[in-house]
């Protein structure tokens, strides 16, 4: 009997985790990292991190239940009303930092070498921009907020363009420059 019991028991188990640990775990993933929303109150962008853990553990009782972790305009305006979560309930992939990146990426052509954008690689080889003062701009330097601006006016640099142009700023000595292979690399 005590056999039986403790199988019925494993079942159980099983049958809980298979159906309730995804649920859990889609949730989590579909509303964790910082996204850009428009401010309701200002009509700004403005960045913004829901509460992935709370949206994880709230969807098993249907549809998650969405709240602000963290915005920028925070502590001052702590006590809004948390309009913008609308935003995020539509479109939580659209407005994610990494997706708005992706898509800005796709298609376009370094600015330096010319070479086509096509899969980035975020973990090892992040791309840059291209200010329009011609200084390279790291995307670990640029607020989550100020994306769309940065979009209308920076140019995409790929991360071989940056390391290059990384090393030369630093020992300008080791590198040889072949103007007839690459444009000219303006020095900061």
């Amino acid at each position: 009997m005590t056999t039986e019991l403790y199988f019925l028991g494993l079942i159980l188990t099983i049958g809980i985790l298979v159906l309730v640990v995804p649920l859990i775990a889609g949730a989590y993933l579909r509303y964790r990292g910082t996204r850009v929303i428009t401010c309701p109150e200002t009509l700004r962008h403005e960045a913004v991190e829901v509460d992935a853990p709370h949206a994880a553990m709230t969807a098993l009782d249907g549809e998650p239940e969405l709240r602000l972790r963290s915005c920028t305009r925070w502590p001052e305006r702590q006590d809004c009303d948390q309009r913008c979560l609308l935003q995020v309930e539509l479109a939580p992939e659209e407005c994610l930092v990494r997706t708005m990146l992706d898509q800005w990426y796709a298609g376009k052509q370094c600015a330096v070498c010319s070479h086509e954008f096509h899969q980035i690689s975020w973990a090892d080889h992040k791309p840059a921009m291209l200010a329009p003062d011609g200084r390279l701009v790291e995307w670990r330097d640029v607020r989550p907020e100020r994306l769309p601006d940065v979009f209308a006016t920076h140019k995409p640099v790929c991360w071989d363009c940056l390391i290059v142009r990384q090393l030369i700023k630093v020992h300008p000595e080791v590198v040889v420059d072949r103007s007839s292979i690459c444009e000219p690399i303006v020095r900061e």
